[in-house]
């Protein structure tokens, strides 16, 4: 039985852009697609006082929600099996929870109770730093609007997970799905106190890092299927500022985050954090095994 793709929404215009971005990529994979609403207010108040209040009741506007977000997604690809569900729960925790029977999960990156100033809501950051299954979070259109990519790349952020990286399966697939070119981007620096100003050694740290980083990206690359056009690439920098730079003519970025079972805090590491908070595309955290 395929897995669905899951998306999470709430009405926030952000939300129903992730199910148009969500309709588009479970077409291109074949897969079913799930419309969740998640959210504690009516436990917490219920119905009566709504009532009382003369508003309608959080599960009739829940209901309304993913009723609309479902016909959005049908209208956008009609061949799509999709499915609803509305959970009396807090939406990180069921957002987690629907992960382990996912093929991915797909946020915007806010919602109804979002405040604008924020570089990303608290239930995507916190669902991609918790989730069984890859996370990606719509980054890089600030008009609501989903438009196809036309980068023809995606970028891979690869770290010393070696081939047995579940982010770099991901990208490759993902590479594979859309035709396009997958940018693995190594990046390397040199420790300032290993620098020198002797003439003959000035380079040499330098040139040592550059060739590790080097090693580390072939051996990463070393089964990428042939079907799949591959640009490696070792860049001097921090990898936060080169991945944030290649977003920039990107349809997908693709990054690792390790997962820790006995670590309860976030756990997404600086790269990770940083790409969802500033990336001009698409960002794609893949959970990665401790």
């Amino acid at each position: 039985m395929d897995l669905p793709l899951v998306v999470g929404v709430d009405g926030s215009e952000p939300s129903l852009r992730a199910v148009d971005w969500a309709a588009d990529e479970a077409a291109l994979r074949g897969a079913p697609l799930r419309l969740v609403y998640a959210s504690l207010w009516e436990r917490y108040e219920g119905s009566s006082l709504a009532k009382d209040l003369g508003k309608p009741s959080e599960q009739v506007m829940a209901e309304d929600i993913v009723r609309t977000a479902a016909q959005r997604a049908h209208l956008r690809q009609s061949g799509v099996k999709i499915s609803t569900e509305v959970l009396p729960e807090e939406p990180e925790y069921a957002l987690v929870h629907e992960s382990r029977s996912a093929s991915a999960l797909v946020l915007g990156t806010r919602g109804r109770s979002g405040f604008v100033d924020m570089l990303l809501g608290s239930v995507s950051l916190a669902v991609a730093a918790h989730a069984a299954c890859p996370v990606i979070v719509l980054r890089g259109s600030h008009d609501n609007q989903v438009r196809a990519g036309d980068h023809g790349h995606v970028v891979l952020g690869v770290g010393e997970h070696g081939t047995d990286s579940a982010a770099l399966r991901f990208a490759v697939q993902e590479a594979k799905l859309r035709g396009a070119t997958l940018d693995a981007v190594r990046a390397w620096r040199c420790p300032a106190h290993e620098t020198t100003d002797h003439p003959l050694l000035a380079g040499e740290p330098a040139r040592l890092h550059e060739q590790h980083a080097a090693e580390v990206l072939a051996d990463a690359l070393k089964d990428a299927p042939a079907g799949v056009k591959v640009r490696p690439r070792t860049v001097e920098g921090p990898a936060r500022r080169l991945l944030l730079a290649a977003s920039h003519e990107a349809d997908l970025l693709v990054v690792g985050a390790r997962r820790n079972p006995e670590h309860l805090g976030l756990q997404l590491g600086r790269v990770a954090h940083a790409v969802l908070h500033h990336s001009a595309c698409p960002v794609a955290v893949v959970p990665e095994q401790a």
